[in-house]
């Protein structure tokens, strides 16, 4: 996903909404209309860095007037105290976007920096597994935290309900089998739709690689049933991708990496995340 295709203005519009009311910077106001400043943006520990677009478009949305100019780009390498960018232009304008930008900037690289920490884990030990994002994601921010997952070098799974299928627990339960879901989700959508379903054990794993799925999401299977399920997926449907979510954590990460699993699903990219710390200062 690339930001163009999000609507970043739309997105900051609301949160500059969020933080001015219908009043504007009480506090900004008592500088001097006039007053202009040069201030930098400093990194404060390692970090990816992701959301230069949300950042800029909270200062233009202020002031068109001021100025950014970046010395570095979405998704890469922060160490601490680099200089990311200098800001140049009103000084009201300036302290009355920081905190919006801020908190996009923050936000979004936390998300990369969580991504690629665990992808590092993986390619440390020269295994090919992907990392998945999945729809567990902060009411309005979706899109903009999956673009965060693709600069920390992880992958996007569905963007919501509307792009794929993926067929649960309950989606089976209501459907009468895991046989019946998939052969009315081919017949509603036919072979243009991507199909995958969930799976809870080796029984339901064979039942569904005998249809046409393209991927299955093996839910909270251990190691060593991964490997089974593996050993039956090249047996009966090479082509199907396995995918595994549950309980993963950077602790045991590995262990799952290593069955040869194609895809992990991880849900605390997105939603158990600490923001990365930035800091604003005007500098003359």
């Amino acid at each position: 996903m690339k930001p163009k295709s999000i609507d970043i203005e739309t997105q900051v519009a609301s949160a500059l909404a969020e933080d001015l009311g219908d009043a504007s910077d009480l506090t900004a106001n008592l500088i001097d209309s006039s007053h202009t400043c040069r201030a930098q943006l400093i990194a404060k520990g390692s970090a990816i860095l992701c959301g230069t677009d949300w950042f800029n478009e909270a200062f233009k949305q202020i002031d068109e007037n001021i100025n950014i100019r970046w010395f570095k780009s979405d998704g890469e390498s922060l160490i601490n105290n680099d200089v990311l960018c200098e800001i140049t232009g009103r000084s009201r304008s300036v302290l009355t976007a920081e905190r919006t930008a801020l908190n996009f900037l923050q936000t979004l690289s936390s998300v990369s920096t969580r991504t690629h920490r665990i992808k590092e884990l993986i390619s440390a030990e020269g295994l090919k597994t992907e990392i998945l994002d999945t729809r567990k994601t902060i009411p309005n921010l979706r899109a903009a935290q999956k673009y965060a997952v693709t600069c920390g070098g992880g992958n996007n799974h569905r963007l919501g309900l509307y792009d794929q299928l993926l067929i649960k627990e309950n989606h089976i339960a209501a459907c009468g089998s895991i046989t019946s879901s998939i052969k009315k989700a081919r017949i509603e959508y036919g072979d243009e739709v991507f199909v995958a379903i969930e799976v809870r054990n080796l029984v339901e794993l064979k039942e569904a690689l005998a249809l046409d799925v393209n991927q299955i999401l093996l839910d909270n299977f251990n190691d060593q049933i991964i490997g089974k399920a593996i050993i039956l997926r090249d047996q009966i449907n090479k082509n199907c991708a396995l995918e595994v979510s549950g309980n993963i954590t950077k602790k045991n990460i590995i262990s799952y990496a290593k069955t040869g699993i194609d895809f992990i699903s991880l849900g605390t990219i997105t939603k158990n995340i600490k923001a990365i710390d930035f800091s604003l200062l005007i500098i003359d």
